[in-house]
């Protein structure tokens, strides 16, 4: 017996739509907003990394530009946000998948420890912005000598 899968459900009703409003010759009335695609609910995707000093962010952001987003550190939590531009479809052409998301996006994320917030850098480079926070003294580990009794 198989189990019912809301999710694999919507898609195909997803489908089915676009291709009546195709067939009908109006194109994605939706675009990809409608039912998205998982990927596109989580954007930007994230890696964290820490040493002893520093905790690094590295968030995925391709097709947006440097200036368009916007990088917030509040208690202990970071949010990442901008928009993403929509591509045009060009005239004449038929889409038979569209997975890219587009529109404004606004991602918060825990963050692992406390950050200094007079220690914190992002730079933007081909697609990918690394984010750096130092930790806050009390999130830095310190070694503590033992003497002997």
């Amino acid at each position: 017996m198989a189990s019912w899968d809301m999710f694999r459900e919507l898609d195909s009703l997803k489908k089915e739509v676009d291709e009546a409003f195709r067939s009908a010759g109006l194109g994605r009335p939706f675009g990809t907003a409608f039912l998205a695609p998982v990927t596109t609910r989580r954007f930007p995707l994230v890696n964290f990394s820490e040493d002893d000093g520093n905790l690094y962010v590295d968030a995925l952001v391709p097709g947006v530009e440097p200036g368009g987003l916007d990088v917030s550190v509040i208690s202990n939590s970071i949010t990442i946000s901008g928009e993403r531009k929509q591509i045009e479809d060009q005239e004449g052409q038929v889409v038979h998948r569209s997975e890219i998301g587009y529109g404004k996006f606004s991602r918060t994320v825990n963050l692992p420890v406390d950050i200094n917030p007079d220690k914190i850098n992002a730079e933007c480079k081909d697609g990918i912005m690394q984010i750096t926070l130092g930790k806050a003294e009390s999130a830095i580990p310190r070694k503590i000598e033992i003497k002997p009794a």
